[in-house]
């Protein structure tokens, strides 16, 4: 699949980047975007410089770049939802296992996780391990309250029932210094997708139009590109949003380019569930559309990201004839880092899940900061690029099979 090239350069750019679901607040990203923008510029020969700005509501930062000898501006905005995922984690120890339990029902009672087992393992293990671990916390609790029972017992028979005690203090303990383990915050990241077993929340749904009526705007503006960027979970949320703004006729024949870049996507995490029905249609509309480019980036190393698996295809929305999009590429760490860098990250997944969207002391054609600072549309920089031949999609779920 090659893209066709747009032709016009980049002086002026509106990025908007979706995060996945995470709490923290999104200045986050701007610090990480100043750091790592920095170290790409020193190794490829860019000039950028990061200063502070963001539109009326959001959170962003201005961009003035030399990138490959040309001259670009660029303004970047973080489409916020950190709130809505703050509300979805204010659960107890108790209503986290029960979670736990609802969601693991969902997953395998519906066939979902027997689905994604056939793709990647690297996400299914991220998938199981908070609920290997929580469920560790609690066997460990529990052994340690029928240990101080016994003890207790020595004393008065009925002293042992005071050893059930333990078990909040060691939940609690593990629940304190959940920023080390993550248990519980993966925990309510796959409870909060399968909680409507694939359909948004109404929320969620509440605050995808106040983003697609942001990008909406924005390609009102005199700029040469709108480029929405979605990471992690937040690549689905940019796939409605650009299907909403397209079914609703709202990108102009003579505006700016329309770029959509999916970073370390977990799409099929919820598109094989049963009630994703919104999802795959979205997926199945935008892959068609010749009004946009989208480029799909994941890499084998990530082993919390679908590597390679095409999402429109693996969820089974590919139409018949007329699929375009996406282009799916590797980001190959193990080629665009050095071995010395490769060694240092190997084993931090979740910082290798965010690599995407740092510097890379190898660079291949994948360069976040060229992509978003760059003289290049999205369709430019990939036109005739081909798709990694190693990427999957042959669908793990039928339609009519998932909305059963």
């Amino acid at each position: 699949m090659d893209i066709s090239a747009a032709g016009r350069p980049v002086a002026r750019r509106r990025v908007f980047y979706i995060p996945g679901y995470d709490p923290i607040h999104p200045r986050r990203y701007r610090e990480l975007y100043r750091k790592e923008a920095a170290a790409q510029a020193e190794i490829s020969g860019h000039a950028i410089r990061v200063s502070p700005g963001g539109g009326a509501g959001r959170f962003g930062w201005h961009v003035d770049a030399r990138v490959e000898g040309a001259d670009v501006t660029a303004d970047v905005d973080v489409l916020v939802w950190s709130d809505i995922v703050k509300a979805s984690m204010g659960h107890g120890i108790a209503a986290t296992y029960w979670q736990l339990a609802r969601t693991a029902w969902t997953y395998i009672a519906t066939g979902a996780l027997f689905r994604l087992m056939r793709l990647r393992k690297g996400p299914v293990i991220a998938a199981l391990y908070p609920v290997g671990f929580l469920l560790l916390q609690l066997v460990l609790a529990l052994l340690l309250a029928w240990a101080a029972g016994r003890l207790l017992a020595l004393a008065h028979p009925w002293a042992a029932w005071a050893g059930l005690a333990v078990v909040p203090l060691v939940l609690g303990w593990f629940r304190r210094r959940d920023n080390r383990f993550y248990a519980y915050y993966l925990m309510h990241d796959y409870a909060y997708s399968a909680q409507f077993k694939g359909a948004n929340p109404p929320a969620l749904e509440a605050r995808l139009a106040v983003f697609t009526d942001a990008i909406a705007d924005a390609l009102a503006d005199d700029v040469d590109e709108v480029l929405v960027v979605g990471h992690s979970s937040g690549a689905h949320l940019a796939v409605t949003c650009l299907a909403d703004l397209l079914r609703a006729g709202r990108v102009p024949d003579d505006g700016p380019a329309l770029s959509l870049l999916t970073l370390g996507q977990v799409i099929p995490m919820v598109s094989v569930l049963p009630r994703a029905d919104r999802l795959r249609a979205d997926l199945a509309y935008l892959c068609t559309r010749p009004e946009i480019a989208w480029v799909d980036v994941t890499a084998p190393g990530d082993g919390c990201a679908f590597a390679l698996c095409d999402p429109v295809a693996v969820s089974g929305a590919a139409p018949a004839t007329g699929k375009r999009w996406p282009l799916v590429l590797s980001a190959a760490f193990t080629q665009t880092l050095s071995p010395a860098r490769w060694r240092a990250l190997r084993w931090r997944f979740f910082r290798l899940h965010f690599q995407y969207l740092c510097a890379f002391d190898r660079p291949g054609d994948y360069d976040y900061f060229a992509i978003t600072a760059g003289p290049r549309s999205l369709a430019d920089r990939f036109a005739g690029r081909a798709p990694s031949p190693s990427r999957i999609e042959r669908p793990v779920v039928r339609v009519r099979e998932a909305s059963a």
